[in-house]
């Protein structure tokens, strides 16, 4: 037997995958992450029996609700899972899965169109973040509908779409305590080669941030990189990758966040001067695969620390002038420019984060879940809706 779930199947910027209401999945977290695990077919390198694209970013979910906290219209929580582990991560965001949420919800109902243009307070349940997402709902025969076409583009994308700006209105210190979570703009760090590792032990900058995601910053060149490699290239050395996860693991415990070994944060950035006319270039692993382009919150961060002086970024960016910026991140497939506005009495503050994203409605229906996984720590159905 096999239990069916209402689900609709979107494109968040660069990444995909399910949405749920909450309400159509199990009340027990437990019971729903096994239930998320058999819809995206994981653990399996191929996810082959499942909706998971065999890779971190086309493994993801979004589980949507009406707002319960005052001024909010929609709570949303972001899961990733990994095709070839067993876990459902549900502490940090995702930017980019976070474009598909304001349309999903117009899609299901959950809201009403208020005009051309539609903007919606949302919550992310992971970090407690707010942000406002306009969303383009032009007047039609049916209505207004929220639309999915226009000239927007987006690198990372083939094709252009409707425009979602999201507006970020509180992102420091999204998992970690602060947005500095060491306490300092930089950190030197020493790290010793766990046993059995042929890398020997190595000293290096760091800055370590989380302005929206927890990441940790570092000159590509420091670890024998020229910034410039093709994702391929990077996730094709493993030497390499056993060193930036060793830097992972020592500079966590810095940042608060304890053993992360089995936690997909913090991200881990190789950064180098601009080469495409940029701010800076960028490298990104999510936190042991290169991202072919670059997350959105990731990108608000480094954003934020190429205009921290003193930062590892900050010494190779090329930024413009004045309070409000726009900052081009550059990465494999292009780039990703982050709009701040900084304090007009701290210029090392940033007030406000924004920019631009698209999504599509690729599906809609009911993907089958076994039964025996959805009853799995229920009596006689106890979990189940």
């Amino acid at each position: 037997m096999q239990k069916p779930v209402p689900a609709l199947f979107m494109r968040g910027g660069t990444s995909r995958g399910p949405f749920f209401l909450e309400s159509d999945l199990p009340s027990d977290p437990a019971v729903r992450d096994r239930v998320l695990l058999a819809v995206m077919g994981s653990p399996d390198r191929r996810q082959i029996d499942g909706m998971g694209g065999a890779h971190p970013l086309t493994s993801k979910v979004g589980i949507v609700r009406a707002g319960t906290t005052p001024g909010v219209d929609l709570e949303f929580l972001f899961a990733q899972l990994q095709p070839d582990q067993d876990t459902v991560d549900t502490t940090a965001n995702c930017g980019n899965m976070l474009a598909a949420v304001v349309p999903f919800a117009l899609e299901r109902g959950l809201i009403a169109a208020l005009d051309d243009e539609t903007t919606v307070r949302v919550l992310t349940r992971n970090t407690g973040m707010q942000c406002d997402i306009t969303v383009q709902t032009p007047l039609t025969s049916a209505g207004r509908r929220v639309s999915y076409e226009g000239q927007a583009r987006i690198d990372g994308v083939p094709k252009t779409s409707a425009p979602i700006t999201i507006n970020f209105l509180d992102t420091a210190g999204s998992v970690c305590a602060s947005l500095l979570p060491t306490g300092q703009v930089l950190d030197h760090v020493h790290v010793a080669p766990p046993a059995g590792a042929s890398f020997e032990p190595f000293d290096i900058d760091v800055t370590c941030i989380d302005n929206g995601m927890p990441l940790v910053l570092f000159r590509a060149q420091d670890l024998g990189c020229s910034g410039q490699e093709s994702p391929a290239e990077l996730n094709a050395d493993t030497e390499l990758k056993a060193r930036i996860e060793a830097l992972r693991l020592k500079t966590a415990e810095r940042m608060g966040l304890g053993d992360v070994s089995g936690r997909n944060y913090p991200k881990m950035t190789l950064v180098s001067a601009p080469q495409a006319g940029g701010a800076i270039s960028t490298r990104s692993f999510i936190p042991h695969v290169c991202h072919e382009a670059i997350g959105v919150l990731a990108a608000v961060t480094v954003g934020t620390a190429c205009v921290l002086e003193g930062s590892v970024p900050h010494a190779l960016a090329q930024l413009p002038g004045g309070v409000r910026k726009a900052v081009s991140i550059e990465h494999p497939s292009g780039e990703f420019t982050v709009e701040l506005e900084l304090d007009l009495h701290d210029a090392q503050k940033v007030v406000r984060a924004a920019l631009l994203r698209t999504a599509r409605l690729i599906m809609r229906g009911e993907v089958m879940v076994p039964e025996s996984v959805w009853l799995a720590a229920g009596v006689n159905g106890e979990h189940a809706r």
